[in-house]
């Protein structure tokens, strides 16, 4: 179900202004698409990508901090200062993992993280890639669905400017992303032909997330057409 939702006022009516951004998860396949995007953007001018491991790019924008341990980011708070948004792209498959473990990955962490940056930049957006079916009411019979609609919800009590949670289903890649498993991209091809409003591009979610910066919209939960729209804008 979709939250109530406030106007919130994007960014592009100040004159020549171009975006900050944070990303996590650029050594997979969501948040090195979103990074690929990033990079080509006009609109954004800086990227901070923040990992557990090296992720093997140079690009005039970008810049990049390993962090072995989410948890211990307030360690690194000086190093975050001024940026606008957080475009959090950071996760693992629920497959094989007991309900206990999942959540401490994906919503404990989350919310740390998150925590950490709104006490170094209370004016920033915040944007949470989930995905289709998440569960909102934190009572479905799927664990992953329950956990990531727990994050959802609790990522937006925070006091971000804004907080907006992206649910896209499957996704094509750029071209030359390396993050990416062909099966899963044969997968999408052959959806999108019988069923292309199911599918988005990494092109789509990236420049739908910094339109989300730029200009704001009226819902906090994107869906696919959702995410679609945005990125048209």
């Amino acid at each position: 179900m979709q939250r109530p939702t406030k106007t919130i006022q994007g960014l592009e009516h100040i004159k020549g202004y171009t975006m900050k951004v944070i990303i996590t998860g650029a050594t997979g396949m969501v948040g090195e698409g979103v990074l690929f995007e990033c990079l080509q953007n006009p609109a954004v001018s800086a990227v901070l990508i923040i990992s557990r491991r090296h992720y093997e790019m140079q690009h005039i924008k970008l810049k990049e901090l390993i962090v072995p341990d989410f948890f211990e980011l307030e360690t690194f708070a000086a190093q975050l200062k001024g940026y606008d948004a957080c475009f959090f792209c950071a996760g693992i498959s629920s497959v094989g993992m007991k309900e206990e473990k999942y959540t401490r990955i994906t919503y404990d962490t989350t919310l740390s993280f998150a925590k950490v940056l709104l006490n170094v930049n209370s004016d920033m957006v915040f944007t949470y890639v989930s995905g289709a079916q998440t569960d909102s009411s934190e009572k479905g019979r799927l664990m992953w669905a329950r956990v990531k609609g727990r994050t959802e919800n609790d990522l937006s009590r925070l006091s971000f400017r804004a907080v907006y949670h992206f649910r896209p289903g499957l996704m094509l890649p750029f071209p030359l992303q390396k993050n990416w498993k062909a099966v899963y991209q044969f997968i999408a091809k052959a959806i999108k032909l019988v069923s292309p409003k199911s599918v988005i591009t990494m092109q789509e979610l990236g420049r739908a997330m910094i339109n989300a910066v730029k200009k704001g919209y009226p819902k906090t939960i994107l869906e696919i057409a959702d995410i679609k729209a945005l990125a048209g804008e």
